[in-house]
C-alpha cells in the first residue's frame, strides 16, 4: 500500500480550530434517551460556564484568624470522621432508618442510564419558572444519527419533550429542547415545588377596575418598543461582581485602610396618587435621549478613580 501524505490544513482551519472556545467536557452522565422504541446513545454536560467567583474566608476580626467549622458528635461532644458519617431519616425523635451509599445506588440504578421521554408539548405552554439548570446532551459513539433525527424533529414540530433524569442522587424532571445545533436539557422543579399565580396575592380584577386609560396603555407600549432591542447576552454583565473586584483592589493597595464612603440611602416619597401618564411620557422622552451605555459610564468612572 502506498505510502499516503499528510495534507496540512489550510490556515483557515487551523484558526478556526485555535479560535473554537474551550469547553470543559467533562462527562457528568452517559447513558441513553429514548421516545418510543428509539434508543439514542449520548453524553450529558454542563451548559454553565463557571465564573471565577470571589470567595471570603470567615475570620475572628479579633486577629483575622481563620474560623473552622468541625462534625461534633452531640452526645460525646468529639469531632466525627466523613468515614464515619451516614445518612438517616428520622422517623421518630430519636429514631434513624440509616440509608448507605449502597442503599441510593440500588434505588437509583433503574433510571441511572436513560433518560426517557414521557411525553412532548408545545414549546409556549411550558412556563418558565420550571427551569432550573441547563445542560448540553452531545451523541456518544454511533448516536450521530439518532441525535440529528431527535433534533429536528423537535425543531421542525416546536416541541418539548418532558423527561426525568438521574443525575448522581437526585431525580430531575426536565426539558428535551433545542438550542442551535444542540439538544439541551433543561432540569426543572416539579410541580410540587413550585408556587402557581393564582397562590400568592396578584391583582386578579377586571383591568377596567383598575381605571387605566388607552392613552396611558398607548404611551406604555410606545415606551416598550422605544426600549426593545435585539437580544444580546454579551450586554448584560455582573456589575456587582466588577465594583467588588474594584473595592478589593483599592483596599489590597491601600493595605485594608482605604475608607468607604456610604451614600445616604435616598428616601422614596410614597403616595397614593400616582400620574403615570407623566411618568411614561418623562420615561419615553428620557429613552429617546442619547446618552453613554452603563458599561462604559462605569467604566469611565473607574478610570477617572484612578
Amino acid at each position: 500500500m502506498p505510502n499516503r501524505k499528510r495534507v496540512p490544513k489550510s490556515s483557515k482551519e487551523q484558526k478556526n480550530k485555535a479560535e473554537k472556545p474551550h469547553y470543559d467536557r467533562r462527562t457528568i452522565w452517559r447513558g441513553y434517551i429514548t421516545f418510543g422504541l428509539v434508543n439514542i446513545p449520548v453524553m450529558l454536560y454542563s451548559a454553565e460556564k463557571p465564573q471565577q467567583e470571589i470567595h471570603f474566608k470567615l475570620l475572628d476580626k479579633r486577629n483575622h484568624a481563620g474560623i473552622r467549622y468541625s462534625r461534633i458528635n452531640e452526645e460525646t461532644g468529639k469531632e466525627v470522621a466523613w468515614q464515619d458519617i451516614v445518612k438517616g431519616y428520622e422517623y421518630e425523635p430519636g429514631n434513624y432508618a440509616i440509608l448507605t451509599p449502597e442503599d441510593l445506588d440500588e434505588i437509583a440504578k433503574e433510571n441511572l442510564k436513560a433518560i426517557e421521554i414521557e411525553d412532548f408539548i408545545d414549546l409556549e405552554q411550558l412556563e418558565p419558572y420550571y427551569f432550573e439548570k441547563p445542560y448540553f446532551l452531545l451523541p456518544d459513539k454511533r448516536g450521530e444519527k439518532g441525535y440529528v433525527l431527535l433534533r429536528e424533529t423537535l425543531r421542525n414540530t416546536h416541541k418539548v419533550g418532558i423527561a426525568r433524569v438521574m443525575i448522581r442522587t437526585h431525580q430531575y424532571l426536565a426539558a428535551v429542547m433545542v438550542q442551535d445545533n444542540a439538544i439541551v436539557i433543561n432540569t426543572m422543579r416539579y410541580p410540587q415545588e413550585v408556587k402557581t399565580p393564582s397562590e400568592v396575592d396578584v391583582p386578579e380584577e377586571p383591568i377596567s377596575s383598575y381605571k387605566i386609560s388607552k392613552k396611558e396603555f398607548d404611551i406604555a407600549k410606545q415606551l416598550v418598543d422605544t426600549m426593545t432591542v435585539k437580544w444580546d447576552p454579551a450586554r448584560y454583565t455582573n456589575d456587582y461582581r466588577e465594583e467588588l473586584m474594584h473595592l478589593i483592589d483599592e483596599k489590597i493597595a491601600s493595605g485594608g485602610k482605604k475608607a468607604i464612603k456610604h451614600e445616604k440611602e435616598a428616601k422614596i416619597k410614597h403616595t397614593n396618587v400616582i400620574d403615570f401618564m407623566e411618568l411614561l411620557k418623562k420615561s419615553v422622552k428620557e429613552k429617546k435621549t442619547p446618552k453613554a451605555t452603563k458599561k462604559t459610564t462605569t467604566k469611565a468612572t473607574k478610570h477617572k478613580k484612578k
